[in-house]
């Protein structure tokens, strides 16, 4: 008996070559619009499904596979009393089903408009690739080119067949996720009652945050990211850690570029700023955010602002850092890294990509999830609330310091002077001992100071602490029951206090 396939692709990479050699294979091609026409003009004999079926294409192509010819072909077990129904209805077998879907995601990403958008949305695909798949035992199904050479080879496997069905099954679910999405939010609901959460893997590592976790990364669907799409320019493989780090820092980096003249960069260890600066170039601002802590920067991950050139380079010569993420690396630069550092991981970001509006955290059995912070400098209200207001060399490190704490994890306290970091805590579980952290790391270096809390004051022992250690001026969201209290300590001791009413808790 003639074996049939049935190929209807969005995507027509190779399906012309594939058909082909199908056909000297003596297979029968079935096809359908598009697909049928890039076949026939490649020379590849094919018949029109509407000729299988006896009934055209109707509603503009919206209905041309839904029909018992086709899916009873699909769906038949390949056992007697099947194959008799087929026989009796004059319904021959399919045994290929080669499908990928309209371009729904390609259509919604390049801005199109809801009507063309929702035309988009494939029903006979979808259908047809469930039914193959489900019927993978006698149906070969295929929704991706890179698997034509599989179906060419010879006889396929069980285990491919069935690898072949999750592919497919996977590629269906995607899809729904893809429009689900898109539909939830045209519809303005940002947290649905069923959230569909669609991954595609894009890297393996070779482990988790340890040697014993397996570990891999993924995307979730319809979204990008600048580190998740980063060009490896030269090193080693990034690891699970390396990507956590590294889009945290980029992420810091990215919002003080936004409000700062200078270059800013960004220095990270297991999460957390560790040494921040801005300055005139790359070069500068990496040598003061280095010297801010210069024994946590040790293999650290780094993220600067501006394109990395061969003066910056060359400047960090002398420390060992486990990733850079830059904008740009020039090529001069770039061969450096690759001769002098050929471990380091040199990533060239795409600042162009934000991350998405939901915030997913990993809770036991599924997901907290929340809108994305992204309040910057300008969105808040700052009052100063102290007899002396900052002063004019103040302001701009009080502004600095909030970004700074914002992305560090709480409780978190930054101490800054001049647009670099001179104390950090963050993740302590009393804000005392965040900013007694930060004190200590700051040392002779917080007198003139400033600083910042990510959340308020419950107690004035902070501002007392500061004042003690030399800062001039805090900044804080407010909001606790003793504001009153801590303003008044505040003014008592001679300090600065602005309040901006927002905190920025990050766990």
């Amino acid at each position: 008996m003639t074996q049939r396939a049935l190929i209807s692709v969005s995507d027509k990479t190779g399906v012309a070559e594939f058909g082909r050699e199908l056909a000297a294979r003596g297979w029968e091609i079935l096809s359908t619009g598009g697909t049928l026409a890039a076949l026939r003009a490649a020379g590849v004999p094919a018949t029109a499904v509407s000729d299988v079926t006896g009934f055209p294409e109707i509603l503009d192509g919206r209905v041309k596979t839904l029909h018992p010819a086709i899916h009873g072909g699909i769906l038949a077990r390949r056992e007697p009393g099947h194959l008799a129904e087929l026989e009796a209805h004059g319904i021959g077998p399919i045994d290929l089903v080669c499908v990928n879907l309209y371009p729904f995601r390609e259509t919604v990403a390049r801005g199109a408009a809801f009507g063309e958008a929702v035309d988009q949305i494939d029903i006979g695909g979808p259908a047809m690739l469930r039914a193959a798949a489900k019927n993978h035992a006698a149906v070969l199904v295929l929704v991706d080119p890179a698997d034509y050479p599989l179906a060419l080879a010879g006889e396929v496997s069980p285990a491919e067949r069935r690898r072949l069905a999750a592919k497919a099954f996977r590629h269906t679910a995607d899809y729904d996720a893809a429009i689900a999405g898109y539909l939830t939010g045209e519809e303005g609901g940002q947290f649905p009652e069923r959230l569909p959460l669609a991954l595609s893997r894009v890297a393996e590592v070779r482990y988790g945050e340890n040697p014993h976790q397996p570990g891999a990364i993924y995307r979730r669907e319809g979204e990008r990211g600048p580190v998740l799409d980063a060009r490896l320019l030269s090193g080693k493989p990034m690891s699970f850690n390396n990507y956590a780090d590294a889009d945290s820092a980029w992420a810091l980096a990215a919002e003080l570029g936004g409000q700062e003249q200078g270059a800013v960069c960004v220095a990270v260890k297991h999460g957390n700023p560790c040494g921040v600066a801005v300055a005139g170039t790359v070069a500068e601002a990496w040598e003061r955010a280095r010297d801010a802590d210069t024994l946590s920067v040790f293999g650290g991950v780094v993220a600067v602002s501006r394109p990395v050139d061969l003066v910056a380079a060359q400047a960090m010569r002398g420390t060992f850092l486990e990733v850079l993420v830059a904008p740009d690396v020039t090529p001069e630069a770039a061969a450096w890294f690759a001769a002098k550092k050929p471990d380091l991981r040199v990533l060239v970001a795409t600042p162009d990509m934000a991350p998405g509006p939901l915030d997913l955290r990993p809770i036991a059995g599924g997901f907290a999830v929340q809108g994305r912070d992204a309040r910057v400098w300008d969105d808040l209200c700052p009052e100063v609330v102290t007899t002396r207001p900052p002063s004019e060399e103040e302001w701009p490190d009080l502004r600095f310091a909030w970004a700074v704490v914002k992305h560090a994890r709480s409780n978190a306290v930054a101490l800054a002077r001049g647009g670099v970091t001179v104390g950090l805590g963050a993740g302590a579980v009393s804000r005392i001992w965040a900013a007694e952290r930060a004190v200590a790391n700051a040392g002779e270096r917080a007198r003139g100071a400033v600083l910042a809390s990510e959340a308020f004051f419950p107690f004035d022992d902070v501002v007392r602490l500061a004042a003690g250690a030399g800062v001039t001026a805090i900044l804080q969201p407010g909001g606790a029951k003793r504001d009153p209290e801590v303003i008044a300590a505040a003014n008592e001791l001679g300090l600065s206090m602005v309040l901006t009413g927002s905190r920025h808790f990050r766990h």
